[in-house]
């Protein structure tokens, strides 16, 4: 482990102290101040309106165009957007060797659930018909995006849409209910996320549904028929019991798991491959489970 990396890390996360006073657009100011670094120049961006849904295809000069990926980012359904989440979307290309389409799908309160679903379920079926083989194609996510991934999947299953070939997802956000053990037991150790924090982001998203709605808790669904998955996850966040139980729920139902537990690592590590080693040998894991099964 890259020690004096990690502990560098964590004192940079000492200047976005939790705040529970914050409104949501100092929330979204914030998390977006953290995210802000140069882009590395390897990555290149074009935006494109699908179906509606404002989005980009991002993609690095090793990529395939007969590989591809949507990304779907984090933020707790309340943050993020694809500027924040531009650059681990072409690391994660780069790996895999393949375009990645991100998408700027609605955030809550402004548009609770299940506005955010239904754009990443329109973004799958634009790529369905723009001609995409589903068998050459990936989802990812991370944090909330990957709880949105797997509900994604569940829908495009009920609607008897192809499937995708794989989904990759980083430190999910898949019981909205809060219920996993490592929400407390975890909780001195994660410097990233905080309990009273994503409660907050699960009323505003669930905009008074019940936190166990299999489509907004992906954990509570029906599991059978999907993709082989890869999940990533460290051992010091609070959304550990999170990914350990999706991982459980999904081989129970018959997918091929594959769960990593990334030891002393934060939430979503990847996200900072540009100062963690750890952070790049995980995306290089992505990009080698992505080609292992599309070829």
């Amino acid at each position: 482990m890259s020690q004096q990396q990690l502990e560098r890390l964590m004192q940079s996360f000492e200047s976005f102290p939790y705040k529970p006073d914050q409104t949501v657009e100092e929330m979204r100011r914030d998390y977006e101040q953290l995210c802000d670094s140069p882009l590395p120049d390897f990555i290149r961006a074009e935006a494109v309106n699908v179906g509606g849904v404002k989005a980009e295809w991002v993609t690095t000069p090793e990529f395939d165009d007969d590989r591809t990926i949507l990304y779907l980012h984090g933020g707790g359904y309340v943050m993020g957007n694809i500027a924040t989440h531009r650059e681990l979307a072409g690391r994660i290309s780069r790996a895999a060797r393949a375009r990645v389409l991100i998408i700027d799908y609605r955030r809550a309160p402004e548009h609770p659930f299940p506005a955010a679903l239904e754009d990443s379920t329109a973004a799958y079926r634009w790529m369905l018909a723009s001609g995409v083989d589903p068998s050459r194609f990936a989802v990812v996510g991370d944090s909330a995006g990957g709880g949105l991934a797997v509900a994604m999947l569940v829908a495009i299953k009920d609607a008897r849409l192809a499937m995708p070939a794989v989904a990759v997802c980083l430190s999910p956000w898949v019981d909205l209910e809060l219920t996993g053990v490592s929400m407390t037991s975890n909780a001195p150790v994660d410097h990233l996320v905080r309990k009273e924090e994503i409660a907050g982001h699960a009323k505003r998203y669930l905009g008074g549904k019940d936190p166990r709605t299999p489509l907004a808790s992906p954990l509570y669904a029906n599991l059978s028929g999907l993709p082989p998955m890869l999940i990533q996850v460290g051992s010091a966040e609070i959304l550990l019991d999170d990914a350990k139980r999706l991982g459980e729920r999904a081989r129970g139902a018959g997918v091929k798991v594959s769960l990593e537990i990334g030891e002393g690592m934060m939430h979503v590590w990847s996200s900072f491959a540009s100062v963690l080693d750890e952070g790049q040998q995980a995306i290089d894991r992505i990009g080698e489970f992505i080609q292992r099964h599309i070829p």
